[in-house]
Order: C-alpha cells, then structure tokens, then sequence
C-alpha cells in the first residue's frame, strides 16, 4: 500500500480515537490502574480507545501487526505494524489540561525502534482539534500547512522540551541535568505528552526536544513528523531514538544540546 494511503488510514482513525476519547474526558475520568509506579497511571478511556483503533485497523489491515500501549502486541505477517498510544499524556488528560493524543504510526521491520522504519504517522489533540502528519519522504504538516522546524539558534536562545521518568530515583537524576542545563537555554517547557512536544519541535514551537526512558509507542508517529519537517532526531552518538534517549532539533542545534547535555552525564 502506498504512504498516501497508509497515512490516510492513520488520520481516519486517529480522528475517530481522538473524538471518543474528547467524549471520555467530557464525561469524567477516573485511574483505572496504575503500570509501572503510583504516578504510570491508565483510566478506561486509554483502554477503550486503543480497543477503537485495533478494531478499526485489524478490520482495513488484517495482516498487520500492532503495537499499543496497553494491549501489547500482536505480530502480522505483511511486514508492517502499527505502533499507538491510545491518549499520550494520560496525567494530563486526567487532570482536565487540554494537551494529550492520539498518536498512531505505521512501520516497517520488527517493532523495535532501532531498526524499524518509519512509513506514515498521525497525531492529532482532540482537545484542541490540531492534527499533525507525515509521510516517508512526504514531508509533515498541520493541518494542510506544510511544516519546518525552527532555524537553528545559539544553545542560549533555545527553548527546549522535555519530559520527566514514572520512576522516582530517574526522575531525581533528570532534575539535576535540568538545573544545570536550564541556565544555558532560554527556557525549559515539560508540557507532558511526547508527542505533541516532537510535534512542536517540527513546526517550530519548541526550538529543541529530548527525553529517557520513552516507550517505542510515545515517539513513533512524533518522531517521523519531526524528522520530515527538517528535524534531527537521534540518540546518544551514531544510536537511533529509544528507551535509552531521544533528541529532536534543527540538526546544528541538535549537535550543540546534545553535547552539553552529555557533559552534564544526561
């Protein structure tokens, strides 16, 4: 199948995920569970929704794989899987705040981010109605407005995302680089949903992004749209984006935080 048309599966779908789970949040949500600490939490939404997008994808694609957050995964036999997170920003969305996805891309390869490739991605906030995508070679967009990341700035110029391990003694450790690191941007942001933040870093919201401890489903779709907007989008040294690291940025800012943030031991 053509990127055109897997892109247009992903939208369609992403479109309809994200306007039941809008419908959830209008109705109140409460935890369901909690994963991998008190604070990893998953309400029925994120379950229903990722039961919504699986249902729709087996029925269009039968012969995919799928890899989502709270189902786990499935393998196919066509080569390609489809990598979601049902509602990125699961706290945020509990908590009311108007900044959480859909996010679904489709690859090819295992379902490993070091080796699989990135063919088509969608990623839309019901809340605000925004929906970003890209394709392999297409370019990304918002809406039909083609995307571009920022031009490259001084380190002290840059305003930079990030995100913050479920994981207490993680989370301390990522405090200290960021209170040495936040004297030599412009300014940090931990907005709280992956997605959205490699997102902004393409259409030039966030002039850089980087977190640990990502899942392969939090970056997936973000990570394309980044990179086919002009993005670098790597890990530490010559590795690919993964759990252990992932940087986004114009690639001559990306070569200047990445270096500091490896002085400050990220």
């Amino acid at each position: 199948m053509p990127h055109a048309e897997l892109l247009a599966l992903a939208h369609r779908i992403a479109l309809e995920a994200g306007a039941l789970a809008k419908r959830r949040r209008e109705e109140g949500v409460t935890v369901a569970a909690s994963k991998s600490s008190p604070v990893d939490i998953v309400t029925e939404a994120d379950r229903e929704t990722e039961q919504l997008i699986r249902t729709a994808l087996k029925a269009a694609r039968p012969d995919d794989g799928f890899f989502g957050e709270e189902s786990g995964a499935e393998k196919g036999t066509s080569g390609l899987t489809w990598v979601v997170d049902p509602i990125d920003g699961t706290v945020n969305f509990l908590y009311g705040i108007p900044h959480y996805a859909v996010s679904i891309a489709v690859v090819e390869g295992e379902p490993d981010p070091l080796t699989w490739t990135a063919l088509a991605a969608a990623v839309v906030n019901p809340a605000s109605g925004e929906f970003f995508t890209a394709t392999a070679g297409g370019g990304a967009f918002l809406g039909r407005t083609q995307l571009h990341v920022a031009p490259a700035v001084e380190l002290s110029q840059a305003l930079v995302a990030t995100g913050f391990a479920y994981d207490s003694g993680e989370r301390g450790r990522q405090g200290s680089v960021i209170s040495q690191l936040l004297p030599s941007v412009r300014d940090i942001r931990r907005l709280g949903t992956a997605s959205l933040d490699l997102c902004f870093v393409a259409s030039g919201r966030m002039n850089a992004y980087f977190e640990r401890t990502l899942s392969p489903w939090d970056h997936a779709a973000g990570a394309l749209i980044a990179r086919e907007a002009g993005a670098t989008v790597k890990g530490l040294g010559d590795a690919a984006p993964s759990r252990d690291f992932i940087l986004a940025a114009h690639p001559e800012l990306a070569l200047r935080l990445e270096r500091e943030l490896v002085r400050l031991g990220v």
